[in-house]
This record gives structure tokens, C-alpha cells and sequence, in this order.
């Protein structure tokens, strides 16, 4: 039998990075069926101080990259990497960049219920594909429906204060810990592997591991 070895990873659902990171280690995992992972998801806010009710895209790209073509430049090799990864990101659809601490939460109440992981490929698929507003109480009901969770115990949830404080607390650990991008993955508890790493990486550590065991 394959020792567990635990997968950390800290990522944030509007980071392109970690959609294009996930990508890469589901590609490799599902290359490897006996690889020795067991997953769990960590808050990391890319904007902690984002408004609560979000903001218009356009001006959140214009405070950050300094208008459109900053943007552009920034997103470039964004667009590239999610294209090599076979990824489609409507861009151009999002009007809104959402604060994301009720999208911690619900990936946060998915884990309890063993669905976090699925509850990260919902949240991304609604993010960059679908150019929904996932800070929005009802996008995060319909995507928690999607997944099999209660959508009413979870709107009644989000309209409540429950484990925002824990979040935000998680996510000061992580940078007091010195992560300081998104996606970080910490193999074993101590291997930190920053950066969206191609399939081949994690083939590559799947098989150290197994040789290890």
C-alpha cells in the first residue's frame, strides 16, 4: 500500500496561475492513479483588501496594471501557459474582480463535506470559463448545488459571519510562513514548490516518492 504523503496548496479561485497549476497536477495524478497524494486547499487572498462587494474589472485592472495595455502585457504569457494547458479563459466576459473570502468559505464548509477539491474546479470553471461573479451569495449557492452541497444551508451560512475570521487567520499563517504568491504547493509538509509546475514536475515527484516508500 502507498504511504500518504500530504499535498498542501494555497491558492486563490480568481488567480490564473493556480487554474493553470491545478490543471498541470491533475493531468499528472491522473497519469499516476497511484500516486500518493491526499489534497487539501488553503486560503490565500491575491486582493485582502478588496471591497466586499468586489469591483468593476476595468477599474481594478487599471489601479493595478495601470490601464488596458498593462493588462495585456500582464496577461499575455497568462493566456499563452492556459492555451498550452488545453484552457480556455474568457477574459474579455468578467466585468467584475469579486473579493474572495466567501469563496475560502465555501471551498473551506466543501472540505468538511470531502468535496473541497471539487468545490476548486467549480469555482474556477464559474471564474474563467463562465465569467461569473463568484463573490456573488447566489453564484456560490448554484456552484455549492453543483457539487452536491446543501445550496440553502450554504446561502444561510454565507449570510452569516461563520469562519471568515478563521480564513483570514489561515491566510495571515500562510504569509507569516513566507508564501507570498500563488500557487504554492508544500509536498510533506516541508517541500515548498511554488509556481503553476508542468505535469512533468509531479510525474517526476510522484515517482521520487514511490521510490522513497
Amino acid at each position: 500500500m502507498t504511504e500518504i504523503v500530504k499535498l498542501d496548496i494555497m491558492s486563490d479561485p480568481i488567480c490564473p496561475w493556480c487554474y493553470i497549476g491545478k490543471t498541470h497536477l491533475d493531468k499528472a495524478l491522473a497519469d499516476q492513479p497511484g500516486h500518493p497524494f491526499q489534497i487539501e486547499w488553503h486560503p490565500f487572498q491575491l486582493n485582502p483588501d478588496m471591497p466586499s462587494e468586489g469591483m468593476d474589472r476595468r477599474a481594478y485592472l487599471e489601479g493595478k496594471f495601470g490601464g488596458k495595455e498593462g493588462a495585456i502585457r500582464a496577461y499575455a504569457p497568462v493566456l499563452e501557459h492556459a492555451e498550452a494547458a488545453g484552457l480556455k479563459i474568457d477574459f474579455e466576459g468578467m466585468t467584475r474582480t469579486p473579493n474572495t473570502l466567501d469563496a475560502h468559505r465555501l471551498i473551506h464548509w466543501a472540505g468538511i463535506e470531502g468535496r473541497q477539491t471539487a468545490a476548486v474546479s467549480a469555482l474556477f470553471e464559474a471564474y474563467f470559463v463562465e465569467a461569473r461573479d463568484i463573490g456573488d451569495h447566489d453564484v456560490l449557492a448554484d456552484v455549492a448545488d453543483g457539487i452536491d452541497m446543501d445550496a440553502a444551508v450554504v446561502r444561510k451560512l454565507l449570510q452569516s459571519d461563520a469562519d471568515a475570521q478563521g480564513i483570514r487567520d489561515r491566510d495571515a499563517h500562510s504569509r507569516s510562513m513566507g508564501v507570498n504568491s500563488v500557487p504554492t504547493f508544500i509536498v510533506a509538509q516541508k517541500h515548498a514548490v511554488p509556481g503553476a509546475q508542468p505535469p512533468e514536475l509531479w510525474a517526476r515527484v510522484i515517482r521520487e516518492l514511490s521510490a522513497a516508500a
